[in-house]
């Protein structure tokens, strides 16, 4: 190219860029973004753990005297009353014993009707009157060690919960000792677990906690933690802690395997999706969308952050609870651009359903 046809190419150049339509705006269009907005919400730090679950109440009923199993009063899994009689035994040499021994009190108390009667006359010794007191008391005491030892005969149920399935039929030879019968009070549930030592200093009883179990991996369950053990274990370093999970359908079972998040901390926090920081070695940013404007314009703001969960970032410093934040386009996002915002996303509008309805 000549040295004279230079300084007209320059000339042409400078006319096209300052054009309208070749101008800043065509060559720098706003670019897209989607924000969202700093939330207030309640936050934790979690702290995980595997646990097992334990009934309220539970026992495996036994019998203490060696006999027949007479009758069973319950199916397999049935709801029990407390005090119901769940397994009765063979009683009747028994019964026939507390015949006896109440004849006997009978046969003494009408000796002593007499006897008093003709003391009263003064036609029976004083002596024959005590001895006849004696007599009737000893009988009384008799009868009612048979009556006591008849109540091993029946095998109640000392609170009201769940039966397991029953080992034995009616006709069995049961001795002492031998399981009969499991008992579980099911509506509340234990759950045990164990935390290392140096988490000691953030239980408390009360705090919250949710588990699952693999047997129902959609569902979530609540509870709180009801004591927490007096002692560190030498060997583990760990603390046994024990929390209370409401079961009111049951499904819940002794032995289940739960995963335990204990929600530590328990305090008010500003909360982002974390697409929206910017991290730059040690230290993390964010993109405000300042709409106080005719144009939306981003401001470039540095945030101290906490703990983070499931997408989200607790947000100590930088941002104010309601700001609007950029969570997508932060590729082309610099600080003092105009943008273009796309929308807001919430529960109901995904960044998804946004970029499909500015296609």
């Amino acid at each position: 190219m000549s040295a004279y046809a230079r300084p007209y190419l320059l000339v042409l150049l400078t006319v096209l860029l300052s054009s309208p339509a070749l101008g800043q705006t065509a060559a720098h269009p706003a670019p897209s973004v989607i924000g969202s907005r700093a939330e207030i919400m309640t936050w934790s730090d979690p702290l995980e753990a595997l646990g097992t679950l334990r009934a309220d109440e539970s026992v495996t009923l036994s019998a203490t005297v060696t006999d027949i199993v007479a009758e069973i009063n319950f199916e397999d899994g049935d709801q029990v009353e407390q005090g119901q009689v769940l397994i009765h035994l063979d009683d009747a040499e028994e019964q026939a014993q507390l015949r006896s021994a109440q004849a006997i009190s009978d046969e003494r108390r009408n000796t002593l009707g007499r006897t008093t009667q003709l003391q009263e006359r003064n036609l029976a010794a004083r002596a024959d009157l005590e001895d006849f007191q004696a007599q009737l008391r000893q009988a009384q005491a008799n009868t009612q060690v048979i009556e006591a030892r008849l109540t091993n005969y029946q095998i109640k149920a000392p609170f009201s919960g769940r039966v397991g399935l029953r080992t034995i039929s009616t006709g069995t030879l049961v001795t002492p000792g031998m399981e009969l019968v499991t008992l579980d009070k099911l509506d509340v549930m234990k759950l045990d677990f164990s935390v290392p030592e140096r988490f000691l200093s953030r239980l408390s009883i009360g705090l919250p906690l949710s588990a699952t179990t693999a047997a129902y991996p959609d569902d979530i369950f609540s509870g709180d933690i009801a004591s927490i053990g007096t002692r560190i274990d030498p060997i583990s370093r760990s603390v046994n802690v024990r929390a209370v999970l409401e079961n009111p359908d049951m499904r819940l079972r002794p032995g289940m395997l739960m995963e335990v998040v204990v929600q530590q901390r328990v305090r008010d926090a500003i909360v982002l999706p974390e697409a929206a920081l910017e991290p730059s070695g040690d230290q993390h940013h964010v993109m405000v969308i300042d709409q106080s404007g005719p144009t939306p314009r981003l401001e470039r703001h540095s945030v101290v952050i906490g703990e983070r969960r499931y997408g989200q970032v607790e947000i100590l410093e930088g941002v104010e609870a309601g700001d609007l934040v950029v969570v997508h386009g932060l590729q082309l996002a610099r600080d003092g651009l105009e943008v273009r915002l796309l929308g807001i996303v919430d529960d109901e509008t995904s960044i998804r359903a946004l970029l499909e309805a500015d296609r």
